[in-house]
C-alpha cells in the first residue's frame, strides 16, 4: 500500500509510541520530512501526497533507528539550537532546547551593536557559541574543547553558518595555555552527571553521547570545581560569564564560584521551569579579590 505524509506520519507517531520514544510526535514528523524531502507546509498543505518507493525505505531505516533508540539528531546528521541549524555527529553533546536558558542569560548583558569577545569552554559542536556570534554581529569568540572530533564539527557549523572568521577554535583543556587572554563573556555547559547515575540515563544519552561530555565526576561537580577559579581568572574585570549545571547542583555550582571571586549571581530556569543556569560576573578591579 502505497504511503501518503500524512499515513506515513500517523504510522510513524504509533511506531515510536510503542518503543517508548519521548516525543513521538515531533520525532516522527521530523524523520517523514527527511525521508520524503518534505516540510511541515507540504505535510499541511499536500497530506496526501505519496511518498516514492525510495522515500519509504529510507523512512523504513530511520523509523528502526530511533526505535533503537538512537536520537533524531544522529540519524539526520542536524539539529536545531536557538535560531541556528547544526550539524551534530556521535562525537558531539547533542544541543538540547533546556540548554538555550544559557542565551536568555546572557544575551540582554550585551547590545546588539556592541563589540566584545566570546570564550565558550567546552564548545562541543559549537551551539552556544555561535548561536551567540549569530545574534550579536560584533561579537569574536573562541571556543576550546579537548575532543578534536568536537573541533572538527564545531569547525563545520562556523563555516556553514557563516561565522568562521569571527570564530577561532582551539583544542585544550579548559583555560589552559590561555593565561595571557581575557574575555568579555564566557560560557560553559561543562558535563555534570555523576558517574553512578549515568546507566540510569535515557538510552539516547547513555548510548549515544560521548562519555566525554556527561560524565561529571563522582559526584558531578568535578567540571566546576576546575572551572570557577579558571573563568574568573581569564575574565576581563567587570565581564560576565554563565554556566549551566543540573537537578540540585544549584548551591554547589553557586558556593563554587562565590568562593572564586565571582558577584552579581542569578539563576536562570529553563522552558520546564528548572533551575538551569548560573550567570554573574566578576568583580570591577578595584574592589576585586577572591573570597576565601
Amino acid at each position: 500500500m502505497t504511503q501518503t505524509l500524512v499515513s506515513a506520519w500517523t504510522s510513524a507517531k504509533r511506531r515510536l509510541e510503542t518503543a517508548g520514544v519521548e516525543g513521538p510526535v515531533i520525532d516522527a514528523r521530523l524523520l517523514v520530512e527527511a525521508a520524503a524531502e518534505a516540510t511541515r507546509a507540504d505535510i499541511i498543505a499536500d497530506p496526501h501526497r505519496a511518498l516514492t518507493p525510495d522515500q519509504a525505505l529510507t523512512l523504513e531505516a530511520y523509523l528502526a533507528r530511533r526505535e533503537a533508540r538512537e536520537p533524531v539528531s544522529h540519524i539526520l546528521g542536524r539539529k536545531g539550537f536557538w535560531k541556528i541549524m547544526l550539524a551534530v555527529t556521535p562525537g558531539v553533546l547533542t544541543p538540547r532546547p533546556d540548554t538555550e536558558s544559557l542565551l536568555d542569560a546572557v544575551l540582554p548583558a550585551f547590545a546588539e551593536d556592541r563589540s566584545f569577545s566570546v570564550l565558550d569552554l567546552g564548545v562541543g559542536s559549537g551551539a552556544i557559541l555561535l548561536a551567540i556570534l549569530a545574534e550579536r554581529p560584533g561579537a569574536k569568540g573562541l571556543g576550546v574543547d579537548i575532543s578534536e572530533d568536537a573541533l572538527a564539527v564545531a569547525r563545520e557549523n562556523a563555516a556553514n553558518l557563516g561565522l568562521a572568521g569571527r570564530t577561532g577554535l582551539l583544542r585544550g583543556d579548559w583555560t589552559a595555555g590561555l593565561e595571557s587572554e581575557s574575555f568579555d563573556l564566557v560560557v560553559s555547559n561543562p558535563p555534570y552527571v555523576a558517574s553512578g547515575q549515568i546507566a540510569d540515563l535515557a538510552p539516547e544519552v547513555r548510548d549515544h553521547e560521548p562519555r566525554l561530555a556527561i560524565d561529571g565526576g563522582p559526584d558531578g561537580l568535578a567540571a566546576y570545581r576546575e572551572l570557577a577559579p579558571q573563568i574568573l581568572r581569564v575574565l576581563r574585570p567587570a565581564g560576565r560569564f554563565a554556566v549551566e549545571f543540573g537537578e540540585g547542583q544549584r548551591q554547589a555550582v553557586t558556593d563554587l564560584f562565590t568562593r572564586a571571586g565571582a558577584c552579581d549571581l542569578t539563576v536562570v530556569n529553563d522552558l520546564s521551569g528548572h533551575e538551569r543556569v548560573l550567570a554573574g560576573a566578576k568583580k570591577a578591579l578595584e574592589n576585586w579579590a577572591p573570597s576565601g
